[in-house]
């Protein structure tokens, strides 16, 4: 046989590992436990990385305001001197770095590769999508890689 045989047409191969996801879900599910711990084991892989400390979270350090049902998320984060204000709203991530400085921001969510975004000359950033489960951010400014703890949105 050859190797173009042997491989298959493109579209069989990709219904068949639907297939096999989907009876490995049903017949031997992934313990809750074990995903937790994936994630954990994934947000190290930059062992060099700096790890920001949650300061301020708004769902545990804000007075509630009366008649405000929907108030977005407010988080900061902090490693050394450098502070990171995030707002969770229902339409995505705003945030802003400072001090302001040439920076990468990825939103992780689980083992997926993060999603890259854009940060202005004010250290601000935005996304268009809020997260739908843990996440964590990650920034790279220059040789300096900062990484904050995993959160439920």
């Amino acid at each position: 046989m050859s190797g173009a045989e042997l491989s298959g047409d493109d579209g069989d191969t990709a219904l068949l590992e639907e297939e096999l996801r989907q009876a490995v879900a049903v017949l031997d599910p992934l313990p809750p436990g074990l995903l937790q711990i994936a994630v954990d084991a994934y947000a190290l892989h930059d062992l060099d990385a700096r790890v920001a400390e949650l300061t301020f979270d708004s769902l545990v350090d804000a007075l509630p305001v009366r008649g405000v049902t929907d108030a977005p998320r407010m988080l900061t984060f902090t490693a050394g001197e450098v502070t990171l204000d995030v707002e969770v709203t229902a339409d995505g991530l705003m945030g802003q770095l400072l001090p302001p400085r040439a920076a990468g921001v990825e939103v992780l969510s689980g083992p997926q590769p993060g999603t890259p975004v854009t940060v202005d000359d004010m250290g601000r950033f935005m996304t268009d999508t809020p997260p739908s489960g843990p996440f964590a951010l990650r920034l790279r400014t220059g040789a300096e890689v900062i990484t904050t703890e995993w959160l439920r949105a």
